[in-house]
């Protein structure tokens, strides 16, 4: 069986049904095709089911990119206001959790639902559970595409097949490789928003603090001049059986380099040495109970007995240079984690398709007209927080509306 259409779009998830619902309410004749039988499986769980599908603060400085420019202008003409607009229009109650996160009241399903929606207001082609094969340009400069439900002729070629992160929801390599065969550069992909890892003897010592959570300063940096990284994020930490977690780690985990150290800091607010020092002709408690009015006990006792002080030794008979070593140690924790938990825990793929291979303004391929990449398959990655929907909102919108 042969189909012609205007547009299709490989990849039924955030960016790519927002592409195919704006191009097909242009009028354009949209098919819109993935491999899954369930529709936007990410968008699903989401956010623990309720989907952070934006932040109201999202911005180029939220995201990373080996052209940290590129994403400015798709961020501008569709932002997490026009999103917002349209969650209303469709009645989804929603909440601002902290830093401008916004999530459904009720359920993921219904951005989901809404999305869908869209895509039939403007008389979408849907082909889920529908394998793609052999993908090659027809005489005319357009795009024929082998799938296992027929040959598709189209126009345009919309690639939105996301990253490596979460194979077990069906991510697979199938973006970067439509994107080699046209000759377009990559940038080396990694796991992103992911929880970091120790290994067992370095770790030994923390596995007992697994479940211990608290908000920290974690800062990491490597590089010289322009290839210079610097990341600092105050988040809450999770200590794990095998590493550090929570939304701390995640965010710094796109920053982090292998080799390098984290900088924690475990009680931001306060200069534990400089405290404990002047405390000591006043406070006659022991140090366990000291320090565990700002910290957990077990994390407090820990820390203690890393650095040869028993809980019950007192305050006052402490020497000053013991209490600047273990405020160092509170204030300022270097640690360097072994690696990553990898694709199946992270959220994003950093990397991806060369932003220098795109037009800015409509994602379109500058040596392969016609051909577009939109969402995480391009090397733009945003923090945690609903910063990586925005992108795909508004880069599918970029080239949705770029499409004739």
């Amino acid at each position: 069986m042969h189909s012609s259409f205007d547009v299709a779009v490989i990849g039924a998830g955030a960016a790519g049904m927002m592409c195919a619902a704006v191009a097909a309410q242009r009028g354009l004749r949209v098919v819109l095709i993935d491999h899954a039988e369930k529709l936007a499986e990410k968008i699903r769980i989401s956010g623990g089911g309720r989907c952070n599908f934006t932040n109201l603060h999202a911005g180029p400085a939220n995201y990373l990119s080996q052209n940290p420019h590129f994403c400015r202008s798709a961020l501008a003409r569709y932002t997490p206001r026009d999103f917002l607009d349209l969650v209303r229009r469709h009645g989804i109650a929603w909440h601002e959790k902290h830093k401008g996160q916004l999530f459904c009241d009720d359920s993921s399903e219904q951005i989901i639902a809404m999305l869908r929606a869209e895509c039939e207001a403007g008389g979408v082609h849907w082909r889920l559970g529908c394998k793609l094969g052999e993908v090659g340009q027809t005489a005319d400069g357009g795009f024929r595409l082998g799938t296992d439900a027929g040959e598709l002729t189209v126009r345009n070629l919309v690639i939105a097949t996301g990253g490596l992160s979460i194979p077990k929801i069906g991510a697979t390599d199938i973006g970067y490789r439509i994107a080699k065969q046209f000759g377009l550069g990559l940038v080396e992909t990694r796991p992103g928003l992911v929880p970091l890892s120790f290994d067992g003897p370095a770790w030994e010592a923390f596995a007992p603090l697994a479940g211990i959570a608290l908000e920290v300063d974690v800062e990491t940096r490597h590089g010289k001049g322009r290839q210079a990284v610097h990341g600092q994020f105050r988040e809450d930490l999770l200590f794990t059986h095998r590493g550090l977690s929570g939304p701390a780690i995640l965010q710094i985990s796109s920053y982090w380099a292998p080799g390098t150290a984290l900088t924690l800091n475990l009680l931001p607010e306060m200069d534990l040495a400089q405290t404990l020092i002047e405390g000591k002709s006043t406070i006659k408690k022991q140090m366990g109970n000291v320090l565990s009015q700002w910290l957990a006990s077990r994390l407090a006792e820990g820390l203690l007995a890393m650095h040869g002080i028993a809980p019950e030794a007192r305050l006052a008979d402490l020497p000053d240079a013991k209490l600047r070593k273990l405020g160092e140690a509170v204030n300022r924790w270097q640690i360097v984690p072994t690696g990553t938990e990898g694709y199946r825990k992270a959220e994003v793929t950093l990397g991806g398709v060369n932003t220098k291979e795109l037009s800015q303004q409509s994602m379109m391929a500058e040596r392969v007209p016609g051909l577009y990449f939109i969402g995480e398959v391009v090397d733009v990655t945003g923090w945690l927080g609903g910063y990586n929907f925005q992108w795909a909102w508004s880069s599918g919108n970029a080239a949705g509306c770029a499409l004739h």
